[in-house]
């Protein structure tokens, strides 16, 4: 794996010099695009919009519009903003997980030690652990400041970014029904469904099925095996009413 980000991880007075690895790889499979004539590869360029000319990488910058015109911003300008935050994971305070709602989690990467580090590292994480606490914490990565989480995972330490509150939209507009106020026959049964489908998590059961079965007919596809037609499914968008039978049908099929 390669480091995306070095720093140090800022636990009271000790300081926890780190390299972070992105804990996530893609399962989906890597499309091209291609020229439906002749299926050449689509290149795309970095244009300038004056001249129609390509653009190297090297010589372009990033600027911010003011009144119709750039200020081209530096990478000193960048760390000129915060420069605690370009190279520190500061902990701020430590809270329980599960006061964190799950719609702000986003990227979760891994934390490995630097060189020296391996005892200070360690006691941070075996302190999370035994405590069931997360740091809460907030740094910047690829010039946009980030909040995040630092959490024991298996025997690394996991940073889980986080998304601002002000990230997160509004449901106001949304339309759904107002929040059952009692209790009722559907209401009691729909619990028993629940109840009779609970059990304990284990991620490895769930696998990418979709990716797997498209692999498959690609290979198929590159032998000259012509597929088959695939069955036409239709969205339902208007359920019974009765929903006391169908939730009665539906206990009595996992009973069988």
């Amino acid at each position: 794996m390669r480091a995306i980000w070095t720093g140090s991880i800022s636990f009271g007075l000790i300081n926890i010099p780190i390299k972070m690895f992105s804990a996530v790889q893609e399962s989906s499979l890597d499309m091209d695009m291609l020229d439906e004539k002749d299926h050449s590869n689509i290149k795309f360029k970095r244009v300038n919009e004056k001249t129609g000319k390509e653009v190297t990488f090297a010589n372009i910058v990033k600027g911010y519009r003011i009144d119709d015109k750039y200020v081209i911003v530096e990478d000193e300008d960048f760390e000129a903003a915060d420069a605690v935050k370009t190279k520190t994971i500061d902990i701020q305070s430590f809270a329980l997980e599960k006061e964190i709602e799950s719609i702000y989690y986003e990227q979760p990467y891994f934390l490995e030690p630097d060189k020296g580090a391996m005892n200070a590292y360690g006691l941070l994480r075996d302190a999370l652990a035994s405590s069931g606490k997360v740091g809460v914490t907030s740094f910047v990565l690829r010039n946009k400041e980030s909040l995040a989480i630092l959490k024991p995972y298996k025997n690394v330490i996991l940073l889980n970014r986080i998304r601002f509150e002000q990230e997160i939209r509004d449901t106001a507009e949304l339309k759904v029904p107002a929040a059952s106020k009692k209790t009722s026959k559907e209401m009691d049964m729909a619990n028993k469904l629940i109840e009779q489908l609970t059990e304990k998590f284990d991620i490895s059961a769930y696998k990418d099925e979709y990716t797997d079965k498209l692999l498959k007919i690609i290979k198929q596809k590159a032998k000259g095996k012509k597929q088959t037609k695939a069955p036409k499914l239709e969205v339902v968008h208007k359920q019974s009413d009765d929903l006391l039978s169908m939730l009665k049908a539906s206990l009595e099929k996992k009973s069988s």
